[in-house]
C-alpha cells in the first residue's frame, strides 16, 4: 500500500503542548525504545542507522525524544548523546527510573529512593545533563511505599536535577494521590487505536491538562485487516493504517503526545508524515467505534 511519505512534512504539523506549563515540544515526538538490540536488550545491530534516525527525526521537528534507563539498558541513553549532544535549543529528553533488567524482554520495578537517586545520577551522565527535563517513574514498585518514590524524586527536583516528573503505568487514583505528594506534568500508558484501557486516564490528564503519553501508539492489531473501516480510510488517505492510527491520537486530545519509535530512518519519515494527515469528523468517529 502507498503511504504519505515527504520530506516535506514535519512533526510541526501535529500541534504543540505546553509540557509542565513552561516547556514547548512538538506533538509528535519520538521513542528511544526501539533503537537497542532485541528485546530491548544490548546495542543495536546497527548503531550508525541508530544514530541517523535520532539526528533525522530532529531534522523532521521532532524536539520531544522519551527513553528509560532501562532501554538495554542504557544503550538508549548513550546513544541520544553520541548522536544529539550539544543539544539543539528546545530539545526536550524524558528518561524513565524504577525498572531494572534481568535480561531481554525481562523488567522488574524497583523503586527505592536510593537506587531512584542513584540513577537520576546516572541517567544526567549518560546524557550529559545538568538537568533533566521530565524524569518519569517507570513503574509504582509494589515493595516501596509511593510516597518515598516521589519523595526522592521531589528532593532530586528540588536539587535542581529534575525539572518535571511524570507516572508511567498508572490509574487515575494513583495520579491523584502522587499529585498530592509532587507536581505531575505527564502519564504514559499503553494506550492507541486498538486497545484503550486507559480511556479514563486520558480524560483525566485532559482535564487537568497533564501531558498524555501513549506508548505502543501505532498498534492496530485486527482492526487493519483488509476491507476494514481502518483498511478504507488508509487508502482513501494514500496512507497505511499505522499512520491513519497516529493521526487519530492526534486528533483525540490536544494532550496526547504520541512516541512512535523505530531504528529505521525510513520508518521515522513515514511515521512523521502522520503530523500532516487530517482526518474528516465521520473518519475519527468512525475509528473511535473500532477499539476496546
Amino acid at each position: 500500500m502507498p503511504t504519505t511519505t515527504t520530506s516535506e512534512t514535519t512533526a510541526a504539523g501535529s500541534g504543540t503542548f505546553q509540557l509542565g506549563g513552561d516547556l514547548p515540544v512538538t506533538r509528535l515526538g519520538f521513542g528511544a525504545m526501539r533503537i537497542t538490540g532485541p528485546g530491548i536488550w544490548g546495542p543495536p545491530a546497527n548503531p550508525d542507522e541508530a544514530r541517523a534516525v535520532l539526528r533525522r527525526a530532529v531534522d523532521l521537528g521532532v524536539n520531544f525524544i522519551d527513553t528509560a534507563d532501562s532501554y538495554g539498558p542504557h544503550v538508549s541513553e548513550e546513544l541520544i548523546a553520541e548522536a544529539l549532544h550539544p543539544y539543539p535549543e528546545g530539545l526536550v529528553i524524558a528518561t524513565k527510573g524504577g525498572l531494572t533488567r534481568q535480561g531481554p524482554n525481562r523488567w522488574l520495578p524497583v523503586a527505592r529512593p536510593a537506587y531512584l537517586r542513584q540513577q537520576v545520577e546516572m541517567s544526567l551522565r549518560r546524557l550529559r545533563l545538568e538537568q533533566i527535563d521530565l524524569y518519569q517513574l517507570h513503574r509504582i514498585d509494589p515493595d516501596t511505599p509511593v510516597e518515598d518514590s516521589l519523595g526522592e524524586l521531589l528532593a532530586l527536583q528540588q536539587e535542581g536535577k529534575i525539572r518535571h516528573i511524570g507516572l508511567s503505568e498508572v490509574n487515575v487514583a494513583e495520579v491523584a494521590h502522587a499529585r498530592t505528594i509532587v507536581p505531575i506534568v505527564s502519564v504514559q500508558n499503553r494506550y492507541n487505536l486498538a486497545y484503550r484501557t486507559a480511556e479514563e486516564l486520558l480524560d483525566y490528564a485532559e482535564k487537568e491538562n497533564i501531558g498524555f503519553i501513549p506508548w505502543d501508539p501505532m498498534a492496530t492489531g485486527k482492526l487493519a485487516k483488509p476491507g476494514s473501516v481502518l483498511d478504507a480510510a488508509a487508502k482513501d488517505h494514500h496512507a497505511s493504517p499505522a499512520q491513519l492510527a497516529l493521526a487519530w491520537l492526534l486528533r483525540r486530545s490536544p494532550v496526547v503526545l504520541p512516541i512512535p519509535g523505530t531504528s529505521s530512518v525510513a520508518h521515522l519519515e513515514e511515521n512523521v508524515a502522520a503530523a500532516g494527515i487530517t482526518l474528516t469528523d465521520e473518519e475519527f468517529e468512525n475509528l473511535a467505534k473500532l477499539g476496546s
